[in-house]
């Protein structure tokens, strides 16, 4: 028989099933998978496969590559932000993630909004290189020369709108100098540009251009970041130069999460991620792709985001580069 007590014990279940909503899940509760921007074989690509890894046996789920390279990173980007917000799938973010927001006219996704930021995996240098022929033997000895030059130095680069090309246009601006910007469609073909003498100094990531440094068929001035190479710190960094101690550009990768994914689940990602790359065992294994390992706070990584978008948008609006 139905009677009061069994109509308040039919009261009280009706609010269970939003409770039971509101409560967190266990996470991970399934696999993870890291959407990487870049094809498999490269530095971003190997060091998003070395921290699934770790990461992987932390969390005690698998964590699998799913490389989506092309159209400026605009795939992968759309793919993790119209993913599931629950921390299962997570965006390999980069540099590159800041200059789409200036270099395209519009994109399928907000850089800011649209993903949730976890944390930095680590940077990479930029440097800039002449040949071993070259009468330059310093960093300043080639800002001085095109300084009074105007017009006779020539800077090569990867693509318009590559990071390497708008680190070259920040670096002209910057050191005031007069000089033509030739871009080249990769890596070998602006390095066979500088030792055929097409180009007089090559702006590039450090890490291809290592063999081509240790057989000294080309000779390292210096470094765009904020600390000299910890292999070479003969090496000078751009900011050492007088009128450049404001100068900072390294390239970065970081992992970023859909937009509306929970605080607890971004938080307890960022956590994970900083313990992984503490180890020093993973420190050093970066080290060989050229990578210094570095976590950061979630925070930290969307102020990082947020200064990249605003600078990289002022460089290609300022070197005339037509939106995409």
């Amino acid at each position: 028989m139905f009677n009061r007590r069994h109509l308040l014990q039919s009261i009280a279940l009706i609010g269970l099933p939003s409770a039971w909503a509101q409560a967190p899940s266990v996470f991970p509760s399934k696999p993870l998978r890291i959407v990487v921007p870049f094809g498999a074989g490269g530095v971003a690509d190997l060091t998003a496969r070395a921290v699934a890894q770790k990461l992987s046996e932390n969390l005690g789920q698998a964590v699998v590559i799913d490389n989506r390279p092309g159209a400026g990173g605009i795939v992968a980007g759309e793919l993790v932000a119209k993913a599931a917000p629950d921390g299962h799938t997570l965006l390999l973010m980069s540099n590159g993630t800041a200059v789409s927001a200036g270099l395209f006219k519009s994109l399928p996704f907000n850089p800011r909004t649209d993903f949730a930021p976890v944390s930095l995996l680590g940077l990479f240098d930029i440097a800039v290189v002449v040949p071993e022929s070259s009468p330059f033997k310093t960093l300043a000895e080639l800002v001085s020369f095109g300084r009074a030059n105007p017009g006779k130095l020539n800077i090569g680069t990867i693509n318009i709108g590559s990071t390497q090309h708008l680190a070259a246009e920040l670096f002209r601006t910057q050191a005031n100098l007069i000089s033509q910007i030739i871009p080249y469609n990769g890596t070998p073909a602006v390095i066979n540009a500088l030792r055929g003498g097409q180009v007089d100094v090559v702006v590039e990531i450090l890490g291809p251009l290592k063999p081509q440094i240790a057989a000294k068929a080309v000779r390292l001035l210096g470094v765009m970041g904020a600390s000299r190479p910890k292999d070479q710190p003969q090496v000078p960094v751009v900011q050492e130069l007088p009128g450049l101690s404001s100068f900072n550009v390294s390239s970065w990768n970081a992992l970023a999460a859909p937009g509306k994914t929970p605080k607890a689940v971004v938080d307890r990602l960022s956590a994970e991620v900083a313990k992984v790359l503490s180890d020093p065992d993973m420190v050093q294994r970066l080290a060989g792709f050229n990578v210094q390992a570095k976590a950061s706070t979630p925070a930290q990584l969307a102020q990082l985001l947020d200064t990249d978008i605003k600078r990289w948008s002022e460089v290609i609006q300022k070197a005339g580069i037509p939106q995409q």
